[in-house]
């Protein structure tokens, strides 16, 4: 039988200074999931992580969001999917996307990187690449000498307000999610 999703992780780098950049998309939808559950974070130190757990999605669901910078999520990751002995396959990681447009999120089991840090860090931890992902599309600088730049600053107000628009519709699915209903998740979120 196919697990659903247990556990939702969303990468970010800690400290006000990148809270509102591109590079914590991840986290902006664990904090959506936060607001619409009516719950929050403590810090967990052993975890590395600053975590919560909620029953308001239809089953009991873990949140967390790494307290690590983005190239050491795989710390936090590993640690709290053996201290709550879930399997990789029952995590989904939220994280920012450069490959997609402003306005494309995706869900996605399985793959690399992509050259995305925060994924590295968690494959090389977790020791597979068999858990799922929500690909938030936060768009490309044109050139792949400017990325790190541009991941680490704020999206314009346009591109804020789309990506908050694809995170609401993203947290409309979490339910499916732990339902196991993958493939009814996907097809609401991608159309």
């Amino acid at each position: 039988m196919t697990e659903g999703i247990q556990l939702i992780v969303g990468l970010g780098n800690p400290g006000s200074q990148y809270a509102d950049t591109r590079h914590n998309a991840g986290a902006w939808f664990v904090e959506a999931l936060l607001k619409e559950s009516d719950t929050v974070l403590h810090t967990e130190t052993k975890l590395k992580a600053s975590l919560t757990h909620t029953s308001h999605f239809g089953g009991v669901l873990r949140l967390a969001i790494p307290t690590t910078y983005m190239n050491e999520s795989g710390m936090a990751v590993a640690a709290l999917a053996h201290f709550y002995k879930i399997p990789p396959a029952a995590i989904l990681i939220a994280h920012d996307e450069i490959d997609f447009e402003v306005g494309v999120t995706r869900l996605k089991k399985d793959g690399g990187h992509g050259g995305h840090n925060g994924l590295r860090d968690i494959i090389k931890h977790l020791n597979t690449t068999d858990f799922w992902r929500l690909r938030i599309g936060v768009g490309h600088p044109g050139h792949k000498d400017r990325v790190h730049d541009y991941v680490l600053n704020r999206p314009t107000l346009a591109e804020e307000q789309s990506i908050a628009r694809d995170i609401d519709q993203a947290v409309r699915v979490v339910p499916l999610l732990l339902k196991a209903q993958f493939e009814q998740a996907m097809t609401q979120l991608h159309s």
